[in-house]
This record gives structure tokens, C-alpha cells and sequence, in this order.
């Protein structure tokens, strides 16, 4: 019969937790590579309506038309159908592909984003997702650490939602969006948006710590602000604990590891 040693079951589970860690170490301008220094990128169009501020700059790729900029503000450079905004696109391409792939820890298929507080990890919706009222996101003290939104189909807010960090400024969120997003009016977005097909803003929604990166459809603007920029308000933070070392401190995921190997191997201890 086999025989398992514990000692090392444990050393293969803290490797493998380990190893998610160093995925949320990843900060957002490695992961978006070019796509990193713009706000707003579209496939086919950006259009504009209102005084709306972009930070970053914009880009349109493969299409050519950038239209409200003025009354639209963009305090970088605009770069229509050429080569650095496809190489943005590229990249933002390359960024949507690597989120899919990562292995989501908890499928949240059905539920309402608004009213959850989340810690760092990957979460899925198999179709699409709703956000409705106030998303908190504890960011554990950590200003490396990840939030991935893997979303099948639509996200949709409804006006005046919100996303909030605790515990620090949270630089890399990501809504990974198999096809389009919607943000309702007032929406206080936090995090990038990376959308297969299209993204729309309608009035009053800002975006902060984050970017609307649409490859294939358009980008619709209406009085909105859309900036890469992390505010964390002074309430919203909190004194982090030295870190415990213990076996019961090193997460859910080694502890569910290490159950799975005692189950298969319980016969042999």
C-alpha cells in the first residue's frame, strides 16, 4: 500500500499555494504590457459626448475614428490606426487570453457582485455578472496583490454602484468580459475592464485605478473620467498583522490541498 510522508505533502502544498502567489504578485504593467499606458482603447471606435477626461492616453485599432475629444479632454496622446495602437491592442489581446486561462478559486455564477467583500483571487461567472449597490474589495495589505473577474458573457452595473478597496489601494483589478460591459449612470468603477467586444459608459460613470480596453467593438463615453490613478481614502485603510506562519494561517486553498491528499491516502496512514 503507497505510503505518503506528511512532511512532504506539506512542502508540495505550500509550493503550490506559493505559486498563486506569485501570479497576484504581478502588477497590472506587466500584465497589459503597451496596453498599460492608455485609458481607453477601442476596436472599431471611441466616441465621446460630454467634458470627459481620459489621463492616459486613447487609442483605436483596427478601426480609425476617435470623435468628442474636445469636448473631451485626453491628457496623453491619441493614436488611431497606427502602429502603436495596434501594438497596444496586441497586448491587450495577449492580457484577455492570459486572465482566461488562470484557474479560478470560487465560482460566483449567479450571485450579485454588490454587497460581497472579496479578498484577492480569481472569480468566475460562467455567463454574466450584475453589480448592483457597493463591491468591497480587501486588499490584505498587499499593493501587489490581484483581483481577476472571469465573466462568460456581459457585466452590467446598475447607476450609482460601486467598487471600494479596504486595507490599501488595489492597482490590479482586472474583469476579464467574453463579450460586452455596461456601466450604469453614477457608476464608480475601480479596476481595468478588458472586453471582447465593447464597452459602454454612460452618464456620470468614472473609472478609477483602471482602464477600459475594448479589441473589437467600440467604446462609448459620456461625461465620464477615466484614470489609472489609486485613491485610497484614510478610513479605508487598516494596520496590518505580522504575518502568521502557521499552517492554518496559509490559506484555504493548502488547507483544502492537504484534506484532498488525506483522503486519497488515509488508508496508507
Amino acid at each position: 500500500m503507497l505510503k505518503i510522508n506528511l512532511k512532504y505533502v506539506i512542502v508540495l502544498a505550500i509550493v503550490a499555494f506559493s505559486s498563486f502567489q506569485g501570479e497576484a504578485k504581478a502588477d497590472s504593467s506587466q500584465i497589459l504590457g503597451k496596453a498599460y499606458d492608455f485609458g481607453v482603447l477601442g476596436g472599431s471606435t471611441v466616441t465621446n459626448t460630454g467634458p470627459s477626461l481620459i489621463t492616459e492616453s486613447l487609442g483605436v485599432s483596427t478601426g480609425s475614428s476617435a470623435t468628442g475629444f474636445s469636448p473631451g479632454i485626453v491628457n496623453g496622446t491619441i493614436f488611431t490606426s497606427d502602429t502603436v495602437a495596434a501594438q497596444a491592442q496586441v497586448d491587450n489581446a495577449t492580457a484577455y487570453n492570459k486572465l482566461a486561462s488562470l484557474i479560478p478559486n470560487k465560482d460566483l455564477t449567479g450571485l450579485d457582485l454588490g454587497g460581497l467583500t472579496l479578498t484577492p483571487g480569481v472569480y468566475s461567472f460562467s455567463s454574466s455578472a450584475q453589480l448592483t449597490g457597493t463591491l468591497t474589495l480587501d486588499n490584505l495589505g498587499d499593493p501587489n496583490a490581484l483581483f481577476v473577474f472571469q465573466i462568460g458573457s456581459t457585466l452590467t452595473t446598475a447607476s450609482n454602484s460601486s467598487i471600494l478597496t479596504t486595507n490599501g489601494a488595489a492597482p490590479n483589478v482586472f474583469f476579464q468580459i467574453g463579450s460586452s460591459a455596461t456601466l450604469g449612470t453614477g457608476t464608480q468603477f475601480m479596476g481595468n475592464i478588458l472586453a471582447l467586444t465593447s464597452i459602454t459608459l454612460t452618464t456620470g460613470v468614472n473609472i478609477e485605478c483602471g482602464r477600459a480596453l475594448a479589441q473589437n467593438g467600440a467604446v462609448t463615453m459620456d461625461t465620464n473620467k477615466v484614470s489609472n490613478a489609486c485613491d485610497t481614502k484614510p478610513q479605508e485603510m487598516a494596520v496590518v498583522p505580522e504575518p502568521d506562519l502557521s499552517l492554518g494561517v496559509l490559506g484555504s486553498g493548502l488547507v483544502g490541498l492537504l484534506f484532498a491528499f488525506r483522503k486519497r491516502f488515509r488508508k496508507g496512514w
